[in-house]
């Protein structure tokens, strides 16, 4: 064996030990915080006002190390690569069948994404038990739910950037042990401590998603890249809330709403534990020239030599690091940034909006909730169809048409306002609404990994992600500020932009069904240079 392999086996155990330990001492510090909320067991678990003691503060410092040593645990290593073929004569298995190796890393990145959601998601369920212990006004309370969207934008576009630069895996574990950290949210006795460690949470959480979706589309193969995406990601969302939910029936009566922080700890150690079965993105590490890893990967996932060597556009590696904006993408770019604005008005917005003009229609509070649960159960079979329409018919059609169903509930809303019988019944305009949005964050971020090259596929994913969120942090400062227009103007006004967000994903949208990634990026390179009349 020669003298570099041993060197980089030795750099990689060095490397392994650094990730553990530092995982390790991340679990330490969560662990000092603990006494500090059984303090208050006797009185329902509120500890507002209580001091931070000492063990706490050792916990932080401890959190803090252990992070940074997990996170250079994870840093690529790069030394002389001669064990295996050049990437030349390698490429990933895009047309080979599903392995055990397939499912494994479905199965470990479906576990992360329904803990990713069931964040967000724990929102609702915390904030009543927040502001009865903090004696908050709503405007105040506010504010928490404002940090973590703040933070999941934030996070989606840091971790999206970082997954181009050290890889998709490493992002995805740095993420998940800062989520351990953060599980100490539950023991802070003062409400800004909590607003600040949500922010961290949300972008902690904020980036596992779309780097989630950049790895699957780089792993799976051609023929099945489509429905896998979108089945995970449908997985994802339906079990995020469902956890949120379930978690929150039963341990919150017991421990109070402090309980729900702590989760992140079991949970993102889980996501830890499952790190072995999930690979770094063979065509990140051929794009880095880390060959050696890259054929250790490839033969998990069924690799194949090839006689004509790799272009360039096919591999991504144009030695540019261009941003989305790319001339080439732009077009493209804008077409998803609007569709990702609209959905966040939509989710975090209209549907947040909706129980309250209800109630203001004379409805009582429990019809009105009665009428978005309803609405939700007729959604959930979404996902599937979704599945169906993104994997066997046409994946630009199918993210046009989730558009057009959500832009069809926009109007479904003013129409009503104007009195028509038809949407008289508040549950039709709100099902179709439910079942647009839900569909449409089922495809946006596995259509928007296909479109972008490996160089900054990442950059792209969580830049969609993100300004999905900055949808709702515009809603959010719209309800803080006291500026909410009427349901019918503000379905109007966002209804208006789903519709320009359609057009543009019909003109500037790419059908990715069934093509292999590196023939996207090369007839890609060949529409620019038409266009450049070259």
């Amino acid at each position: 064996m020669s003298t570099p392999y041993r060197g980089f086996m030795y750099t990689e155990r060095k490397s392994a030990v650094a990730f553990w330990l530092g995982s390790l001492i991340v679990c330490a510090g969560v662990v000092l915080h603990i006494p500090m909320f059984l303090m208050g067991r006797d009185i329902g678990y509120r500890l507002a006002g209580m001091p931070v003691d000492t063990g706490m503060l050792i916990g932080m410092g401890l959190i803090l190390v252990g992070f940074a040593a997990a996170a250079y645990g994870l840093l690529p290593k790069t030394l002389p690569d001669i064990a295996h073929p050049s990437p030349e004569t390698l490429a990933p298995p895009e047309d080979a069948p599903l392995t055990a190796a397939h499912w494994l890393v479905m199965t470990a990145l479906a576990i992360g994404l329904v803990i990713d959601i069931m964040k967000p998601a724990t929102l609702g369920f915390v904030l009543p038990g927040m502001r009865s212990e903090y004696a908050l006004s709503q405007h105040v309370v506010s504010l928490f739910p404002s940090s973590a969207l703040l933070g999941t934008t934030v996070g989606s576009f840091i971790w999206g950037a970082l997954a181009d630069i050290y890889g998709r895996r490493a992002t995805i574990l740095v993420s998940a042990v800062m989520f351990i950290g953060t599980a100490i949210c539950g023991a802070m006795p003062s409400f800004w401590w909590n607003v600040f460690m949500c922010f961290l949470m949300g972008a902690a959480a904020g980036g596992m998603l779309p780097v989630a979706y950049a790895l699957l589309a780089e792993l799976m193969p051609t023929k099945h890249r489509g429905w896998c995406l979108v089945l995970i990601g449908g997985i994802g969302a339906i079990g995020g809330y469902f956890a949120a939910s379930g978690f929150s029936a039963v341990l919150q009566p017991v421990f109070g709403w402090r309980i729900m922080w702590f989760l992140n700890f079991p949970t993102g150690l889980m996501l830890v534990l499952l790190s072995p079965l999930i690979p770094e993105s063979a065509r990140f590490l051929m794009h880095t020239g880390r060959t050696t890893e890259a054929y250790a990967i490839l033969s998990r996932f069924g690799a194949v030599e090839r006689t004509q060597p790799i272009s360039a556009e096919e591999s991504g590696d144009t030695h540019v690091a261009a941003p989305p904006v790319e001339r080439k993408y732009l077009g493209t770019t804008v077409a998803l940034t609007l569709t990702a604005l609209v959905w966040g008005l939509v989710n975090f917005g209209v549907l947040l909006w909706l129980p309250g003009a209800l109630v203001a229609e004379g409805n009582s509070v429990g019809l009105a909730s009665q009428i978005i649960a309803k609405s939700t159960l007729l959604a959930m079979p979404v996902v599937l169809a979704s599945v169906a329409l993104y994997g066997w018919w046409s994946t630009k059609w199918s993210l046009a048409a989730m558009i057009a169903i959500t832009t069809a509930g926009l109007l479904a809303l003013i129409l009503r306002g104007w009195g028509v019988p038809l949407v008289s019944n508040p549950l039709v305009p709100v099902t179709v609404l439910v079942v647009g949005s839900s569909g449409l964050i089922a495809i946006i971020l596995p259509y928007t990994a296909e479109n972008y090259p490996i160089r900054f596929r990442g950059r792209a994913t969580g830049w969609v992600a993100g300004c999905s969120k900055m949808g709702g942090l515009l809603a959010q400062a719209l309800s803080a500020l006291a500026l909410v227009p009427t349901l019918g103007i503000s379905a109007a006004m966002v209804a208006v932009l789903s519709g320009t967000s359609l057009f543009l994903i019909g003109i500037f949208g790419r059908e990715t069904r069934g093509r292999d990634l590196r023939e996207l990026e090369q007839r890609s390179s060949v529409s620019s240079m038409r266009l450049s009349g070259i």
